[in-house]
């Protein structure tokens, strides 16, 4: 998956960082504007295939951790935005399959619906600071068999035009093969234009998806990065392109989902205290002595789902039944079952940990828990250095790695 951390963040730039101020004070206390520019995190529903997908196909993703505005949430998990397919070529013999899409529609839980004008971009840092090298300015489109999201995301100039998209791929789509994306696969959407959205109510103690737009915590975050060797612009207070690839480079160095957003993580990293909370992340009252972070209770259970969905393709690709026994006629090797207790481990200790966080309302004992859950990632990561994985299997693991990266910058 490619994307460039800044292409088309100057429209962003301006007032769109700030709350809107409406005629009453009650509706500014309630107004809360998330910028262009933002990065929203969200997961398919249904299967998106360049076999079958059509021009004008819509398909909708879930929200999954709810989104806040300087505290406030504006998106509750739970709330879709819809997709909309606007070029889908097929596989040939010399060419790999194409998805274009846009995101145009958020519905919150409530049924409230708001117009959206949102973009594909890449949820995986290193890969955006590989396109980022490439072409500033592409067009992010799905193209079969390169990895990632069970297709590749990648740029192709900044046009949308087929054409254009074609001759800038290239050899990109030498593979031949098409886009297969799965239900409940991650994608980020990226705001083209801000949304004005009503807030309601303030975050139930759980900082680390708000995002900040107050002028005020913009300049401390300048001035944070600035220190720290990223930032040389003007302590201005506007999330404008400069602080957008700051935070960005920032949070690709530091482990943290590179977004561009100044979220809670990011403003807990950089030293800031915005929220006065705890420290870990954790939603509850209780302080915290150890040091470290904790995924909220929705990405730990997004962990543990996709590591139980990993267990069963090890399974499948090992020919184990459902009764547990091996194939007589296949010759295993030490590297195979290796991976398959480590990956059966991995999944068992993620349920554990969603448990400990969602239940347990102990801020230390979390931290600990994402310590050992790192751990026992880390026995995979060796593991599959010896054993025969498929490419579908490496791809899906990666995701889960991807998921973790907050716990893997707080423990490594």
């Amino acid at each position: 998956m490619l994307r460039t951390p800044n292409a088309r963040w100057r429209a962003a730039a301006c007032g769109a960082a700030i709350a809107v101020f409406a005629v009453s004070n009650g509706a500014a206390a309630q107004s809360r504007v998330l910028p262009a520019g933002t990065v929203i995190i969200v997961r398919t529903t249904e299967p998106l295939q360049s076999a079958t997908a059509k021009t004008g196909q819509t398909f909708n993703t879930n929200v999954e951790e709810s989104i806040g505005v300087d505290q406030y949430t504006v998106i509750p998990s739970g709330s879709t935005v819809r997709g909309l397919v606007t070029m889908a070529t097929k596989s040939n013999r010399q060419q790999s399959g194409v998805i274009d899409i846009v995101f145009d529609r958020l519905t919150l839980p409530n049924g409230t619906s708001y117009a959206i004008r949102g973009k594909l971009t890449s949820t995986d840092s290193a890969e955006r600071r590989q396109i980022a090298a490439q072409d500033p300015n592409g067009h992010v489109v799905l193209v079969g068999g390169r990895g990632g999201v069970g297709a590749a995301i990648a740029a192709a100039g900044s046009s949308q035009n087929s054409n254009n998209i074609f001759t800038a791929l290239g050899n990109l789509l030498s593979e031949g093969r098409d886009v297969n994306v799965p239900a409940g696969t991650q994608l980020a959407v990226e705001l083209e234009s801000a949304v004005t959205l009503r807030g309601r109510g303030r975050l139930s103690g759980a900082e680390a998806s708000t995002i900040y737009t107050d002028a005020d915590r913009i300049m401390s975050a300048q001035r944070a990065l600035s220190q720290a060797g990223y930032y040389r612009g003007s302590f201005n207070g506007q999330l404008d392109d400069a602080t957008r690839n700051a935070l960005f480079q920032f949070q690709v160095d530091k482990g943290l989902s590179a977004t561009g957003n100044l979220d809670g993580r990011t403003a807990r990293t950089l030293g800031l205290d915005f929220a006065g909370g705890v420290s870990s992340g954790m939603s509850t009252g209780a302080s915290t002595t150890v040091s470290g972070t904790v995924l909220s209770p929705s990405q730990a259970a997004a962990v543990r789902r996709d590591a139980q969905a990993l267990v069963s393709r090890a399974k499948t690709e090992l020919a184990v039944t459902g009764l547990g026994t091996l194939d007589q006629r296949r010759t295993y090797s030490q590297g195979d079952m290796d991976l398959w207790f480590a990956i059966s481990a991995f999944a068992d200790n993620a349920g554990i940990y969603e448990r400990i966080v969602a239940n347990s309302g102990n801020a230390d004992a979390a931290v600990l828990a994402g310590r050992a859950l790192a751990n026992a990632a880390r026995r995979v990561d060796e593991t599959m250095q010896t054993a025969r994985t498929s490419y579908q299997f490496q791809n899906a693991w990666a995701n889960i790695r991807r998921q973790m990266t907050t716990l893997s910058n707080g423990t490594m």
